[in-house]
């Protein structure tokens, strides 16, 4: 089973691809800033991570730097889950070290596709 977290400080932002994942078999976890998601990824192990680029406090580049810091998440997958589309954003967001990008708001293929899910 997959094990995915979604972090997003909107709730209304990780009901569709919270439900989605669901519904096509992943183990599910969210929260809504990246401080708690440390906390959860410091207790449980994931698969992949979708990460909000705008949040407040700490920010989803700096949790996904920090977790590329560490030997223990260095080799989970991080998927920028923003609105941010301007391509001088795109490469700003995969150079902090992303492994992808999600464009709010997403579909099922794109969702499926980044997480590597068959759709």
């Amino acid at each position: 089973m997959v094990k995915i977290l979604v972090v997003d400080d909107q709730a209304v932002n990780r009901l569709l691809p919270t439900t989605l994942l669901k519904q096509k078999g992943c183990s599910v976890m969210e929260t809504d800033s990246a401080e708690s998601a440390l906390e959860l990824i410091e207790q449980r192990s994931f698969d992949c991570i979708l990460l909000d680029i705008s949040m407040p406090g700490m920010s989803g580049i700096e949790l996904c730097q920090l977790l590329r810091a560490r030997e223990s998440t260095r080799n989970i997958r991080i998927v920028a889950y923003t609105a941010h589309a301007m391509p001088e954003e795109r490469t700003d967001i995969l150079n902090a070290g992303f492994d992808d990008l999600l464009i709010k708001p997403i579909s099922r293929h794109d969702l499926y596709a980044v997480v590597g899910l068959q759709t």
